[in-house]
């Protein structure tokens, strides 16, 4: 995989490398990122790959009910976009291991301090759909990755996965075909505005 290729030159000539994987919702980013951590963390001897899921950083349920939020759940402002931030600064300074939150898809909300980023961890895969987002606060995420990796998929291929997930998810089909329609796809247009500030742009998958 050229991307893979990209990684090991780079873990050649820093201590630490963070990559970023982003792309609009539905297009195999975790896919690649996990695919990522898992081949490099399978070879004898190899350091520990630290994993960063921008969904983790979701808001809660109970906080986007508060601010009449949570109808477009997914959003840029849905996020805690600052706490991401810093996480990400901690991450790309090497002097500590690092806890950072995971999400879960079955009940859709993050869970605190369930990963790690151990201090000797030389490949940091970072993954979301912001990461190249050229506004407040989100604008802090782009300068600490050596690369930034954008995911790009057919339409139709996204949004039949898209489908697949929601109603995995617990969403009835009408439900997921309408939360597709009026977030996941205008989230999509924020995202390929990114795509200009991706180092590589490869298909899904």
């Amino acid at each position: 995989m050229p991307v893979r290729e990209d990684i090991s030159a780079l873990l050649d000539t820093a201590d630490r490398v963070l990559v970023g994987i982003t792309g609009p919702p539905g297009a195999g980013k975790t896919t690649l990122a996990r695919t990522l951590v898992d081949d490099f963390s399978s070879t004898p001897g190899a350091d520990a790959v630290g994993y960063v899921p921008m969904d983790g950083f979701h808001l809660s349920n109970a906080v986007l009910d508060r601010l009449f939020r949570r109808d477009r759940k997914g959003a840029p402002d849905t996020f805690d976009a600052a706490g991401f931030v810093a996480v990400l600064q901690r991450i790309a300074d090497g002097n500590e291991t690092v806890y950072v939150p995971d999400f879960d898809h079955t009940v859709g909300e993050p869970i605190a301090a369930s990963l790690l980023v151990p201090e000797t961890a030389r490949l940091v895969i970072v993954e979301g759909n912001y990461l190249g987002l050229d506004e407040p606060v989100w604008d802090g995420v782009r300068p600490p990755l050596h690369r930034l990796v954008y995911v790009d998929a057919d339409v139709e291929v996204r949004r039949e996965r898209l489908l697949k997930r929601h109603i995995a998810a617990g969403k009835t089909e009408a439900q997921a075909r309408a939360w597709i329609e009026t977030v996941d796809e205008p989230n999509a247009e924020l995202i390929a505005g990114t795509r200009s500030r991706a180092d590589v742009v490869i298909d899904g998958l």
